[in-house]
């Protein structure tokens, strides 16, 4: 990613510093971690700790409890990351392996988070009942796919995630989560978006996306 991408990127998500003030830990590691080069050999030998709750795969759970991370952008890894290691993002678990005892720096997360882009989605995810597939599909034309694109591929500039593929479970969560302030770091437009989504959009929405084929990642 050019750095014009990573300012275009930072805009969108309200990450660049104002002129007036110094650059934040948070962004700062950001940052550094988008210009590192990535050793993939070391992000494989990091992926150890991450393959004890996501599996060797990347696959996650079937039940939603541990996402599915193979072949997610790296940028977005390592914002996500990031959000993790500065109390942006909230969850014991990740706090704790994504601290610095054992990710020491910012190149060990371009490292781990180039690793994870390279994995094979080689496993099918958890799914919900159908009955709202269909509506679901419409929900996301409408509000999800302008960012996320009709394959629900993302984009790496925009930070915008792969969400085709995605646990079911996983997915519905993640609409509450947001709207009841457990995901500090979702932007306001994404928590007005989901307030605005009735049970069934939510349900629906989070079966289609579970439903759709994960486009291949071009990285690999």
């Amino acid at each position: 990613m050019n750095r014009v991408a990573i300012a275009a990127s930072l805009c969108l998500l309200g990450l660049l510093p104002q002129a007036a003030h110094p650059v934040s830990n948070q962004r700062q590691e950001f940052l550094e971690a988008l210009r590192s080069t990535p050793n993939l050999d070391r992000g494989a030998e990091l992926f150890d700790t991450c393959a004890a709750c996501h599996g060797p795969s990347g696959a996650g759970t079937r039940d939603g409890a541990i996402p599915r991370i193979a072949g997610q952008h790296y940028a977005v890894v390592v914002k996500q990351l990031v959000d993790y290691r500065h109390a942006r993002r909230w969850d014991p678990r990740m706090e704790h392996f994504a601290d610095q005892h054992h990710l020491v720096d910012a190149q060990a997360v371009r490292d781990v988070a180039e690793y994870i882009q390279h994995l094979e989605i080689s496993s099918t995810p958890g799914i919900g009942t159908g009955e709202l597939t269909e509506h679901g599909r419409g929900v996301y034309a409408d509000r999800c796919q302008s960012c996320h694109g009709t394959a629900g591929e993302g984009n790496a500039k925009t930070l915008a995630p792969r969400i085709a593929g995605q646990h079911y479970e996983y997915l519905r969560r993640q609409f509450y989560d947001a709207v009841e302030g457990r995901r500090p770091n979702f932007s306001p437009r994404h928590v007005r978006l989901f307030a605005g989504l009735e049970r069934d959009d939510i349900v629906g929405l989070a079966d289609y996306l579970s439903r759709m084929a994960p486009v291949s990642n071009p990285a690999r």
